[in-house]
């Protein structure tokens, strides 16, 4: 089954994630733990944890159909050793925050060089930051998110995304999340049923579709290749629609949260109706 949602508002309490993405009709959906602009957080009450599970429960989210996002502030790749460890402590502390959720995923951003070091010296410290936070953790898989490729950021080139998992210890806590808009504007096509197979394969031969754990599925205002970092609402952008149908009947899509992080939150319940109704 396609398991099809969106980054739902967390605000008043994680508790009410749960309760937003029923709204919308979704059958998986994203959320902050905390606030994603700020270093610090207070910690879960067990109120809210309680209310959380149990919300999840009711409207039958299960833990792998949740894809929570870490802060946007945390770099696991900086060149500065000080900034690298509070990027470090932070995603410990986001990986901690989602156990006592009970979720079993957490996506972010690889970081970035800053051009201050270079792309293979910053992976290598994704990487060991990566397995320094399993280490200290038990449950959660830390789930790379691809990128647009803007700066200096890295994770835009599937080798990125490859190099990081090469170098993590433990290979059954390390995954892979597809932003739509970001494989596109990275230069990897997606616009025709030829393009879209080809990249899924060139994806499977280098990283591996086994390491697929979630989508973002966004339309994009920016054109192949352009590097730029500006989602759009599904079909109104440069991949257009038909992309978003193959998505919907690939069998590698199963039972893995594919998460809207569209434009236009209103017409959210919208937009995953429509995605549903373009299975086949």
């Amino acid at each position: 089954m396609k398991r099809v949602g969106a980054h739902v508002s967390a605000s008043g309490g994680v508790e009410n994630a749960p309760e937003n993405a029923h709204k919308i009709g979704a059958k998986a959906f994203a959320l902050f733990t905390k606030n994603q602009r700020q270093w610090a957080a207070k910690p879960l009450e067990s109120k809210s944890i309680d209310l959380f599970k149990a919300r999840c429960e009711a409207y039958g989210f299960e833990p792998r159909h949740i894809l929570p996002h870490d802060s946007y502030l945390i770099n696991l790749g900086h060149p500065d050793e000080d900034k690298l460890q509070t990027s470090r402590d932070s995603f410990i502390h986001e990986m901690e925050r989602c156990e006592q959720l009970g979720l079993v995923l957490l996506n972010f951003h690889p970081g970035s060089h800053l051009n201050e070091i270079s792309e293979e010296a910053s992976l290598d410290r994704v990487a060991e930051s990566i397995n320094i936070a399993l280490d200290r953790t038990t449950s959660v898989t830390a789930v790379i998110e691809n990128t647009a490729g803007q700066g200096s950021n890295l994770g835009y080139k599937f080798e990125h995304l490859a190099h990081i998992i090469d170098k993590v210890e433990d290979k059954s806590r390390i995954g892979v999340c597809l932003d739509t808009c970001h494989t596109f504007v990275s230069g990897y096509d997606l616009r025709t049923k030829e393009a879209y197979e080809k990249t899924m394969a060139e994806f499977d031969k280098i990283v591996g579709s086994t390491y697929l754990r979630g989508m973002h599925l966004n339309d994009s205002k920016p054109g192949l290749g352009e590097k730029k970092d500006r989602h759009d609402s599904l079909g109104k952008g440069k991949i257009g629609l038909d992309a978003f149908g193959f998505i919907m009947n690939d069998p590698r899509m199963e039972e893995i949260p594919m998460v809207l992080e569209t434009i236009d939150e209103t017409i959210w319940s919208e937009e995953i109706a429509l995605l549903y109704s373009l299975v086949k």
